[in-house]
């Protein structure tokens, strides 16, 4: 079952994505948590999400995936920016039960200048520290693209994050603008990328992927979205992934710069490459 949704706006609640994403054809979204360059969040609407449960479960959605704001950064230099972090998270993972069993994706942050290992190590800290055996939420990990000092470029680093952790709810969205312009050669050598992120993380840990062409060359170690077949990526590689029997059952969310009439044509477009 091929599981394709976008990123849609959570401002006028669950229900109201849910019908947005059933007009286009999709059955599952992802949502930011609160503004994405942060601030607090909109009260949770008990009926409002109660309802979305019916939605989802009468048009048979997959796991949903919620995003947290650009500027939590659990590696930050400033204290006032890693508490930010966890303030956020913990608010948002209590939120996120109101929809029990979904997904929670954040950027791992930067370590601006301190050096992963330390960067990895306050990551893994703050996610001991907040989350619980009793959360249904599981907490994603996304691939990165590796510029200046970001944090999750390589699987080893999210590997680290992992191991530091220890627990079992917590896996990866990977990203394929991110792996890359990473330096992971997702055209060319899908399965040998994959064989390398189950060698390092381990598949079981792979939960959902972000599908987004790249406006960059391979190994740029930049990060801008393109719409699907107008980047460096291809119609062919997105062919390979849709079709790849590892993939093709996660939820896979579309971040390319579109409104919601181009997310359904990359609807369309991605079942029948499937």
């Amino acid at each position: 079952m091929v599981y394709l949704g976008c990123h849609l706006t959570s401002s006028k609640g669950y229900v109201h994505m849910a019908k947005e994403a059933i007009s286009i054809k999709a059955d599952t979204l992802q949502f930011f948590t609160r503004n994405p360059r942060g601030g607090k969040a909109k009260a949770i609407d008990p009926d409002d999400a109660a309802r979305f449960r019916e939605l989802a479960a009468e048009h048979n959605f997959g796991k949903i995936v919620a995003h947290a704001p650009y500027t939590m950064n659990p590696c930050s230099k400033e204290a006032k920016t890693r508490e930010f972090a966890h303030m956020a998270m913990t608010d948002d993972l209590e939120r996120m039960e109101y929809v029990p069993g979904n997904y929670y994706n954040f950027h791992p942050g930067s370590h601006v200048g301190q050096g992963a290992e330390a960067g990895i190590e306050m990551i893994a800290a703050m996610l001991n520290d907040i989350l619980k055996p009793e959360q249904t939420t599981t907490v994603l990990l996304e691939t990165m693209a590796g510029k200046g000092s970001e944090i999750g470029g390589k699987f080893e680093e999210l590997r680290a994050i992992i191991d530091g952790v220890g627990k079992d709810n917590i896996g990866v969205c990977l990203d394929t603008c991110h792996v890359h312009d990473g330096g992971y050669d997702i055209i060319n050598d899908l399965d040998g990328v994959l064989a390398e992120f189950d060698r390092v993380i381990g598949l079981d840990r792979l939960k959902a992927l972000h599908i987004n062409d790249s406006k960059n060359p391979f190994g740029s170690h930049k990060d801008r979205h393109a719409c699907l077949g107008e980047g460096s990526l291809g119609l062919e590689t997105f062919q390979k992934i849709m079709r790849h029997e590892t993939l093709c059952n996660l939820p896979m969310i579309l971040e390319t710069p579109n409104e919601l009439s181009g997310y359904q044509r990359e609807i369309a477009l991605l079942r029948s490459l499937a």
